[in-house]
């Protein structure tokens, strides 16, 4: 099986790349977001309290979460069941905002990510794949984008959504969480060693992906 990574900080494009790459190349786009998502849905149906950190540890060993696609569509299925519609709930946000967080939920969770990886060819990305979670990946991108680009991108949408927002407040936000995200304890974002480094401040959504594809073409030439 083959694997690539794409790391980077919040507002980068990955999730949007990625996707994007998966249906060019075929490949099985794993959302590791939703994955803490769906781990965030066990706890809230069983009223584990987020605070508890013994409750939570006691509790990751009876989740399994896997990924399937129907009509193209990413679903996402946990113990069985299809939890994809209850993801982006504002509960199941805030839970997944408090549990990220322990030890026990990302060693679940890189386990699972990591099976996934061994049944098909898979892309994935978020802050540590190419670091902890696949790092024997053919194919490892950090993809960034200064965070006036980032904070713009982000403007741009929410305004095109008629929502009220602020530059300055999205620019603050988005460096507070590359902050955070370099400072973690457990697994902080940084470049993998043999990652390639892409910066798309002044790339649009087609120049990336030819980028990117141009990367993995090379990379799987010199295997």
């Amino acid at each position: 099986m083959s694997a690539i990574a794409i790391d980077g900080p919040a507002g980068a494009g990955k999730s949007t790349i990625a996707k994007l790459l998966a249906k060019q190349l075929g490949y099985v786009y794993v959302d590791t977001g939703a994955m803490y998502r769906a781990m965030a849905v066990y706890f809230s149906q069983n009223d584990i309290n987020p605070d508890d950190e013994n409750a939570i540890n006691g509790a990751v060993d009876n989740i399994d979460i896997s990924i399937e696609y129907k009509d193209g569509v990413q679903q996402v299925i946990l113990n069985g069941e299809n939890v994809t519609s209850l993801l982006r709930t504002e509960e199941t946000g805030k839970m997944a905002s408090k549990t990220s967080k322990y030890a026990a939920v990302r060693t679940k969770l890189v386990a699972l990510q990591r099976g996934l990886a061994k049944k098909t060819d898979v892309i994935m990305d978020g802050r540590d794949i190419g670091t902890t979670v696949l790092p024997d990946a053919f194919a490892k991108i950090y993809l960034t984008a200064s965070s006036d680009a980032r904070a713009k991108r982000r403007y741009d949408e929410l305004k095109e959504k008629g929502e009220n927002c602020s530059f300055d407040a999205i620019k603050e936000d988005i460096e507070k969480r590359d902050y955070e995200d370099m400072h973690r304890a457990i697994s902080p974002l940084k470049q993998a060693d043999d990652a390639v480094l892409v910066d798309t401040s002044d790339m649009n959504i087609e120049q990336v992906v030819a980028a990117l594809s141009k990367i993995i073409d090379e990379k799987k030439a010199g295997r």
